[in-house]
């Protein structure tokens, strides 16, 4: 995948999948880029950094499995955080 496949859409430098409805906080995994900085992949994950596949678009699935492919290549390890807009 080339450099301008991880080009986000402005002003938000990451590549978000839709994110999960639910009381509480939601969260997310990053997968940011080694050599692009603020730029990666978030998914929406529970607690425990898990992400539900089967409430991803097809797209957001292939992207999910090409950054976890390319952890230490292309990506830092993901790290879960508090998505954005969301409150503790």
């Amino acid at each position: 995948m080339s450099a301008e496949a991880l080009a986000p859409v402005a002003p938000d430098p990451f590549d978000r999948a839709p994110a999960i409805a639910g009381d509480g906080p939601t969260f997310e995994l990053r997968f940011t880029a080694l050599f692009n900085p603020g730029r990666g992949y978030a998914f929406p994950c529970d607690a425990h950094g898990r992400v539900d596949l089967d409430t991803l678009s097809e797209s957001a699935r292939i992207h999910y499995f090409y950054a976890r492919a390319m952890v230490g290549a292309e990506f830092h390890l993901p790290a879960k955080l508090i998505a954005a807009g969301t409150r503790p």
